[in-house]
């Protein structure tokens, strides 16, 4: 028979796990089911796909090429998807476009050449109109004391069920080559996807609504308002609001300068074969998943702060040795990466909707998303330049660079809500 005590500590840590747990529900236990499907798919063609652009013809600037035309596209959508996920609701803009993304992963499954990978990368972008909408109402659904528990259970999602993704890319490869395996992995991709917009049809809209049907003349009609209201959001919200902002567009240029090319080179400068690449993810992943939580209770517990500079320096750490490493110390960069990842993104997203009422969300999301986009196609591009042109350690050593104004502007010139009562709720 079971000792009485046993019960009790089972039954007390039972509560314990009730009671930290209990914000999710409704929209917010929706989308995290959704993205369980939908991270297994995306972390399946990570690892081999600059390898898969490479094997379709798309040698010298394609990398960057395909990298710009990604996020220059996400940067086109951004106004108008804040302003709608304003204005006409978040509900209708996940739901369609979570269908529509899930069939432009045809485009990749069947590519003859590399350019049909750029079709279905501007596809892709375009349906993330539908991203400050999402963002937006994870805000909504999530209580201001619960904010960085929620990002970091994003983050642990990204590592727990991801996690499969590398492994299945890895013995996939292994079995049929690389452009058979990626075309499995690509329709694998879709069906995955499918599921889960299918899932979010149960979303419930979170924000007062325009009752009129949004109707795809919108979508131009409303390009001037939406930036106009976008600029204009930023007179209503705190100045360190802003200054995140700038925060996270340097962060977002540092990080795409490097992974447009970071698979490329560890096989040709650091020596790692392309049958073992895929292996650096496992840390990564297993890293989110454990340390997810433990940080969102610190961001949550302690402040934003800190957790962000300490963040930014531990990204600078990781960098440095990835670019010095070989594959034993390629895991341990990968592994700080997602710790340097989990206090700046935690810590960011708590911080920005502390700053941010909620009727301005969608906007500040959407200008911020629509630089970050434009910034970030740049840096792919620039990231693929500097490796062909220069030297490969060139792009790893400007992000090591962009830290120090970084550091700065979150020591002097952001600051936190200083009471419970400044927050945004």
């Amino acid at each position: 028979m079971e000792p009485f005590s046993t019960k009790v500590k089972f039954m007390g840590i039972g509560e314990v796990l009730k009671r930290e747990f209990s914000f999710i529900k409704g929209n917010y236990r929706i989308l995290v089911i959704s993205w369980i499907i939908m991270d297994l798919a995306m972390e399946m063609p990570i690892p081999n796909f600059q390898y898969y652009v490479q094997a379709l013809g798309g040698t010298g600037l394609a990398l960057g090429i395909i990298g710009l035309a990604n996020w220059v596209f996400m940067a086109i959508v951004a106004f108008p998807g804040g302003y709608l996920a304003d204005k006409y609701g978040r509900r209708w803009l996940i739901t369609t476009m979570t269908f529509v993304m899930a069939f432009s992963h045809l485009f990749y499954a069947l590519a003859p050449t590399w350019h049909f990978i750029l079709i279905g990368t501007i596809v892709s972008s375009l349906c993330l109109i539908y991203q400050p909408a999402l963002f937006a109402m994870v805000q909504d659904s999530l209580p201001a004391e619960r904010r960085g528990m929620g990002s970091s259970i994003i983050q642990l999602i990204h590592g727990a069920f991801s996690t499969p993704g590398p492994i299945i890319a890895g013995f996939l490869l292994l079995q049929f080559g690389l452009v058979t395996s990626m075309r499995i992995i690509y329709f694998l991709v879709t069906i995955l996807f499918f599921i889960a917009a299918l899932w979010r049809l149960r979303l419930k809209e979170t924000t007062i609504v325009n009752k009129e049907p949004i109707r795809f003349k919108y979508f131009v009609s409303a390009y001037p308002k939406a930036i106009k209201e976008s600029f204009n959001v930023w007179k209503r919200v705190p100045r360190s609001a802003f200054w995140l902002f700038v925060i996270q567009t340097l962060l977002m240029f540092g990080m795409t300068l490097t992974h447009v090319i970071n698979a490329i080179y560890a096989r040709d400068v650091l020596g790692i074969p392309e049958e073992q690449w895929w292996l650096v993810y496992i840390p990564l992943l297993v890293t989110l998943i454990i340390a997810s939580i433990p940080i969102g209770k610190v961001v949550d517990q302690f402040g934003r702060k800190i957790p962000l500079i300490f963040g930014l320096l531990v990204f600078g750490s990781a960098t440095l040795v990835f670019v010095m490493g070989n594959l034993t110390w390629l895991m341990v960069a990968m592994s700080l990466f997602a710790i340097g990842q989990l206090l700046v993104m935690s810590s960011v997203m708590a911080l920005s909707t502390d700053l941010v009422p909620p009727e301005s969300r969608g906007k500040v999301i959407g200008f911020r998303n629509f630089i970050s986009y434009i910034i970030a196609g740049l840096g792919m591009l620039a990231g693929n330049y500097f490796y062909v042109n220069f030297f490969p350690q060139l792009p790893f050593y400007i992000t090591l660079g962009l830290l120090l104004p970084e550091l700065a502007i979150v020591i002097f010139l952001v600051h936190e809500p200083k009471n419970e009562r400044e927050r945004n709720v």
